[in-house]
Order: structure tokens, then sequence, then C-alpha cells
């Protein structure tokens, strides 16, 4: 995550905002310059900027786990030095080791000049105790730091003060090759000297800290950056982490506070309409859950203002039929409702799923319609001039109940005679301004209902959608087979052979086969937007983040080892050209989707394959989400390690939707023990998807999960974790909740509102973008 601003830090009573002062004006331009490269270009910045960890001076650093790659300072004693000269070219190499008793880390300097590298020397003289900052490397199978800086107390300080120190936690800063973290511990000093009270005015209501026996902001501060004790420091994490979750709560109490103080149209359940003709023709009974969920959210249809509700559930549970439900609600009470979908694979999918499920009841003033009807219309950007008027023309006269479409909805020209429910599908792939844009094509406030396939622990549901209410579809309908999910290493000699000949063997039973690829094409390494190709995947040499291979292309400068060359990602165009011509596939037809062929095309491809007259798809994500054929028992993932765990969820819920069981293969080239091997394994044991949706929120860092999606609130969230501490988050929601809903606009706590303001603009609140 990039560096905080001043959030929460604004001017003191004495009208001199000393939290918004540039940093060259206290700490000086050559120190504010090394600290610029961190993001860090305020007061306020610096302070925001946490230690990562705290040494204790009496014992040193562990030197067990050190990722090569990683900008690493440690607290070590120096064991040996040595200076030789260097073969075949002029200069010498001194060579360091340090130790932290246990293990060892090699130090190497170079140098033209032997008597600079001996003053070095005798710096380093065995036996010496200090700091040593720099970024771990690699040398025939040593890590290393190459020319890392070092301090010893003795030289920096009086020796007084340096015994002092001696007995106190020493925060060590995520820090660069520009300032070490010492250094940005001197700046943050002068900092805190210079600061009174009232510069930091507070975000947390006198009331709430006295509650929680919280300390002030000023005195927090001082216990993160200049602990006395590990009691300080963890008492002052434990405040920070209090106010970050309240902060976030707050702003989401705000936004739901507001949603209800809209006035929306009562849209009660009327006896006798299309709703209850749809359930009447139903071939299969609601699970218990549905009908739970389905009866809240009509409950929520019914009142005066909007509902504000996210649906989540199981690849398979049942959402679509719950939302469906609802939208014939709202038909039946005058309304319309509008379903905004991703992609138009998936808006056309849904357009024909509710069609057919409705049947006759999708076919108001048509022959053979029944007698309480309405139409359902599709809404994209690839339709046809004619079809689109004709699409505009029935949301606009109220004759299509029900809208169905991409972002194409959110379009000026797209106008509904009166929206009362607005259902958005994959609520990820969608920010705040998109949901608001479509609500806003209402005359009053319309009823919402989210969707997500993406399951989402509960602490994050609350850190992230905390403005809507969550109900959950845990069960499968009845009849589902499920799947089985097998790891492909490419390293085991036939395995892949093997899958192929599975894929021949499913469709020889008449089933379907999906071919995963996460790109396009092979000519322009294109990939369908949302593939989520995630880091921790193997580097050019082969080895993963865990494999202790170099790194490569890092954001700290640092070069990647010398290799191989890449071995390029699966792509469609390619991949399919090969099965095509592979022996073992002779005469089976083998189409090819994604994203950037034209909506007819994309049609007919799926129209096909849903047939059977192309058994085998060769695609990418495009069909990730919402596709539904029945017949389709198989998958092969190639290059599995390059998607993240949620995204394999449900790529793998696109099979064994039917009565015969699914087979998932996922090929990988994913050394065992690197973190995208761990991710395969866990992928495989298990389909439930809470768990899932767990493993990846605790393997991935906690920016990647937060801090894309949520473009600015992840600033907010520097101590925060939402698996760790879920009692905080739930304290901070119902403490958040019961004061705004006391001063909605938070009059009384302007501190509270600008920290808000400026943490969560309205530019910068987007949701979730992965999980």
């Amino acid at each position: 995550m990039t560096a905080p601003s001043a959030a929460g830090l604004t001017p003191g009573s004495h009208g001199r905002d000393r939290l918004a002062e540039p940093l060259r004006a206290v700490v000086g331009t050559k120190t504010a310059t090394a600290l610029a490269k961190l993001g860090l270009e305020t007061v306020g910045d610096l302070l925001r900027h946490y230690p990562r960890r705290y040494d204790d001076p009496s014992r040193l650093t562990d030197l067990a786990d050190l990722p090569v790659g990683d900008h690493v300072t440690v607290f070590a004693r120096t064991k040996s030095t040595g200076i030789r000269p260097m073969r075949g070219k002029s200069g010498f190499i001194l060579s360091a080791v340090i130790t932290d008793g246990h293990r060892d880390l090699d130090l190497t300097f170079f140098g033209k000049n032997r008597g600079i590298l001996a003053h070095r020397e005798h710096m380093l003289r065995p036996g010496r105790t200090g700091l040593f900052t720099g970024t771990i490397g690699e040398f025939r199978g040593k890590r290393q730091l190459t020319h890392p800086d070092y301090l010893f107390p003795e030289d920096a300080e009086e020796r007084t003060r340096a015994a002092e120190r001696a007995t106190l936690p020493t925060p060590i800063y995520p820090a660069s090759g520009a300032i070490p973290s010492w250094g940005i511990r001197a700046a943050v000093e002068t900092v805190l000297d210079t600061l009174r009270e009232e510069d930091v005015p507070d975000p947390l209501p006198e009331a709430v800290r006295a509650e929680r026996g919280l300390p002030g902001l000023l005195e927090t501060l001082r216990l993160v950056h200049a602990p006395r004790t590990a009691e300080d420091w963890q008492a002052g994490q434990e405040r920070m982490r209090f106010e970050e979750a309240f902060v976030l709560q707050a702003a989401l109490a705000q936004r739901r506070a507001e949603a209800r103080a809209q006035p929306a149209t009562a849209r009660a359940p009327r006896p006798g309409g299309i709703l209850d003709a749809f359930d009447a023709r139903l071939p299969f009974s609601l699970t218990a859950g549905q009908q739970e969920v389905g009866a809240t959210v009509a409950a929520d249809l019914a009142r005066t203002w909007p509902m504000q509700r996210m649906l989540q559930g199981e690849v398979g549970s049942g959402k679509t039929v719950v939302a469906l439900r609802a939208m014939l609600q709202v038909v039946d009470a005058g309304g319309q409702a509008a379903l905004l979908a991703p992609t138009e694979v998936l808006a056309a999918q849904h357009a024909r799923t509710i069609s057919a499920m409705l049947g006759p009841l999708a076919e108001a003033g048509m022959l053979g319609g029944a007698d309480r009807a309405t139409r359902v219309t599709l809404v994209t950007g690839s339709l046809s001039a004619p079809a689109r008027r004709a699409a505009l023309a029935q949301a606009a006269s109220g004759e299509a109940g029900i809208v169905v479409g991409t972002h194409a909805l959110l379009s000026q020209g797209v106008q509904f005679a009166d929206l009362g429910l607005v259902v958005v599908d994959e609520q990820h792939r969608f920010g705040v301004e998109q949901r608001d844009a479509l609500r806003a094509k209402a005359t009053h406030a319309p009823h919402l209902l989210v969707m997500t396939a993406t399951p989402i622990p509960r602490t994050v549901a609350m850190t992230v959608f905390g403005d809507l209410e969550i109900s959950t579809l845990r069960e499968v309908p009845a009849g589902r087979a499920g799947v089985r999910t097998h790891l492909v290493p490419l390293g085991r000699p036939g395995w892949l052979e093997r899958a192929w000949q599975r894929l021949r063997e499913q469709v020889d039973d008449g089933a379907r086969g999906f071919v995963l690829c996460p790109r396009i094409t092979a000519a322009d390494d294109a990939v369908e937007p949302g593939t989520d190709l995630t880091e921790d995947v193997p580097d050019e040499d082969g080895a993963g983040d865990a494999g202790g291979g170099a790194r490569g292309a890092r954001g700290d400068g640092t070069a990647r080892a010398a290799g191989p060359p890449p071995r390029p990602l699966a792509a469609v165009d390619d991949i399919a050209a090969r099965l095509r011509a592979m022996p073992l596939l002779a005469g089976v037809p083998v189409g090819e989707l994604h994203g950037r062929l034209p909506a007819d095309e994309r049609d007919a491809t799926m129209a096909a394959f849903a047939g059977g007259a192309v058994p085998v798809l060769v695609t990418t994500t495009v069909i990730e989400v919402g596709v539904d054929v029945p017949d389709a028992t198989i998958m092969i993932i190639l290059d599995a390690d390059r998607f993240g765990l949620s995204q394999l969820h449900q790529l793998r819920g696109r099979i064994g939707r039917g009565t015969r069981p699914g087979t998932c293969l996922a090929v990988t080239s994913a050394p065992p023990g690197s973190p995208a091997m761990e991710r395969l394994e866990a992928f495989a044991a298990t389909t439930d998807g809470f768990e899932l949706a767990r493993v990846d929120l605790a393997q991935r860092r906690e920016g990647d999960v937060l801090g894309a999606a949520q473009s600015g609130r992840g600033s907010s969230l520097r101590l925060l974790r939402v698996l760790e501490d879920a009692d905080i988050i739930d304290a901070a929601r119902g403490e958040a909740r019961a004061l705004v809903d006391a001063d909605p606009t938070l009059a009384a706590y302007p501190v509270l509102a600008r920290t808000i303001a400026e943490q969560l603009d309205p530019e910068r609140a987007e949701f979730l973008d992965r999980t």
C-alpha cells in the first residue's frame, strides 16, 4: 500500500496545521527528499508510517527467515571480517559475517582503495553489535547484504544515551535504500519533539476513548514510535487498530444512515401476481436457505426506505432464483428491476436464463404469453442500433419489467419508467459510483440487492460492506453431483497427457469440457480484463518466492538473477490450435471464447458449446461467473498457479452443475513449497468457498486484499488485520453505528468527520476489487 496521507491529523485550535506541514520545514531538505521516496511528504505522513517491528536490544535478530529481495534491518553481532583482492580485475573485496548466535549472514563490500576498506573493516571488527540494513541477495546459495548501511550505537550518540537506549525497544521501520530505519527513527523523534496536544486533534471521540480506556492520539503516537517497554507499543498499536476500525465503520454507518433517510416506494408482495405464477411453475423446491433469504428480502422490499442488502453464496447455491423472485415482487408492485452484470457474456446468460425460467411469464403482449406476464430485455454496448433502440424503448415505457445489462445500463440514454430494484451481480466488479449511477435513474431511491459468488469472511464483509445488510446462502440445491479437483504438475512425466485423455473420455461420454488459459493470444500477451494474475507465482528462473530464487523487476531496484527466458503463459489461440492438431482429439470440434470476440460470435460459440456441437471450449476467465452448462463436466486450467484462490473457485464452479460429477485439473509449474503451490493445494483440498476465502486472505498481503479494492480506504488500514482483529472490528462497528444513529452528520464530532472526508473521499471510495 502507498503511504497514507495525514488523514485524521487536522489543525489544532491555535490555527497552525502542523501535521500538514512539509517535512523539509522540520527535518531539512536532505532527509525530506529521502523520506519522499517512501511517499512521506508531511509531518502527518511520517507519524502514520508505523514501525514494522520492534527489536529487543538485549536479543539479536533471528536471521533464519530473511526472504531474498526484501529490504531488511537486523540487529546482529560481527563474527569475522577479511579483505582479499578481486579476481581478474583491480580492486578489493571486504567480506564480513554477522551472526545472531545461531545463524550467519554475509556482508560484502567492493572498493578500489584498500585503505578505505581497511577503515570499514576496523569499524566492523568482530564482537561489535549494531544495526545492519540493506536488500537480501543471494550468491552461490548463500544469502548476503551487499554494501549495507550499518550503525553502532556508540558511534551515533552520547554513551549515556546509548546506555539508556540499550534497555528500550528499538523501532524498525519499513525503509529503503534512500534512508535506513534509524534515519526514519531520528526524523520521527525530531517531529514528535515539536508537537503539542493541540497539534494532534483526535478522531476518536473522548467518550469512546474513555469507555475503552484508550490514550489520546499524541500519547499513542509516542507509545508507537518511542516506547519504553513492549507494553507501550502494544498498547499504542491496539489503540490505532481500534481507530482504523472505528473511522471506517463510522463512514459506512453514515452511508447506511444516508440511504435509510431517503424515501423509497414500498413494493409489497401481491397475491396472485407473476411471482406466485413463477413459484407454481418452478420444477424444483427452494432450499431452506433460499426460502429464508427470500422472506427477508420480501420484507425489505415492503418497507418505505430502500433495501441495502448483499446476498453472498457458494457457487451454484441459487442466488439467481432469489434475485429473480425479488425482481418479480417489484414487477407485481408496478415497478421495474434492473440487473447489472460485469460482462456481456454474463449479461446475455442472465437474460436467457431468466427468460427461460419465466417462459410465458416473460412474453407479455406476445402470442402464447401468459395473462400475468412481463418482458425481459437486454442492454449491452454491442447491440445493433435497431436492437438498442427497441431495448431502450421497452425500458423507458415500462414494457420491460426486467432490464438486464452491462455498464451500458449506466449511460445517459438509458431511462426507466419506474425503477424499483437494482440488482448488482458480482458486486466486487463494480465501484460505489457505478451502482449509485444506476440507482440515480429512479425517481425515488430504488431498493438495492448486490450479489457475489465470491464467499467473503465475516470480518471482511464487516470491513468492506458494512453499509449493507448481509444474507448468506450455503446450501447447494439437491441433484448437484459436485466436483473433484486434482493438481497436474508439469514436471511429472505423462500427467498432462493423461489430462488430455480425460478430456477425450468425457467428450466421448457426451459431456463438455473447458480449457482455461490466462492469455488471449500468444502474440501480444493480452489477458482478459479481470484476470487475477497473482504476484506470488514462479519467477523466470522457475522458483517462487519461497523457492529461494532471486526476485526480479522489483520496486526496490534490485535486479533479477540471470536465468532462462520465461515459459510463455498459455494463450487461447495457441492452445486451441494445438488441440485441433492433437491426434488424441481427432474429430473433436474445438471452440474459442474470449472478451475480444464480437458479441454475436460469443453468443454463437456458447450456444454451440452448450448444445454439444463444439464440446471443447478453450477460453479465458470470461466464463468465470454465471455461465451455466449442465453437461460441462471437466475443466483443465492451464497455468493454474497464475490465478488467485477466489478466481479458481469461481472457474471450477462452471462444471458439475448437472447430475454428472465434475473433474477439475489444475495444471501448474509452481515448485513444491512455494506460496503458489500452497494456494493450489488448498484449492484441491476443499470446495468450501468460505474456507478458501479465509486461506486466500491469510496468504495475501492485507493491502492487496483491501488496498486495491478500496483505493484510498486501504490507506487507513495500516495496523488492522481483518482476520485477527474480528473483535475490534465488531466493537468498533457497534459504537460507530450508535454514534452515527444519534448524530448522522457528525456535527458534534468535526475531527472524525474531517478524517472520514480525507480518508474516504468519494472519488476514492471503491469497494472490494478481489477477495
